[in-house]
């Protein structure tokens, strides 16, 4: 009868009714903040709700082409993975401003996109650090220096894809389509 006694005044944390009913609710809380985290951090890009305006933005980018291509330009590109250093050697007819912008887009993962400024060592060659050792897959964009949330307000651009597994140097040129 003594045992029985001890078991009904334990405290509510050594019951083992009250572990039964509530480690399954504990463990949902902590599965559902690790869901939201990964949801939170792997979220997919916002969808554009601005078509018409995006569309003149594409225009624009058709025209910065156009002008690239006008102004005789040509770029390569070389990356040294180990330091971070890259090289660009930029062709053109018409003189180059002292600073060029490089835009490194990851396909994946906006967290990973780089910006990095390139500065005019020699006419027509220019050396810029990367932030970050980039693998796999990447868009570049080479700009005149401007904010890079104006990048659809440069004068001109040159573009190009590596895949950093296979190569560090790219050759950048203008991509106009012929009607």
């Amino acid at each position: 009868m003594q045992q029985r006694r001890d078991n009904d005044i334990q405290p509510w944390y050594r019951q083992f009714w009250f572990w039964f009913l509530m480690a399954p609710l504990i463990a949902v809380f902590f599965v559902v903040g690790v869901l939201l985290t990964v949801a939170f951090y792997n979220a997919d890009d916002v969808v554009l709700d601005n078509y018409y305006r995006e569309g003149r933005g594409i225009n624009q980018v058709f025209e910065q082409d156009i002008r690239a291509q006008e102004m005789g330009l040509q770029a390569s590109l070389k990356f040294d993975r180990t330091t971070g250093e890259v090289m660009a050697e930029v062709n053109a007819d018409t003189s180059l401003p002292e600073q060029l912008l490089l835009l490194m887009d990851h396909p994946v993962s906006a967290r990973l996109d780089q910006q990095v400024k390139l500065r005019q060592v020699q006419p027509g060659q220019y050396r810029g650090d990367m932030d970050i050792k980039p693998q796999h897959r990447w868009y570049l964009y080479l700009l005149p220096e401007l904010p890079p949330d104006l990048r659809a307000e440069a004068e001109w651009r040159l573009r190009a894809e590596i895949n950093f597994e296979r190569t560090d140097q790219v050759e950048l040129k203008p991509r106009v389509t012929h009607n």
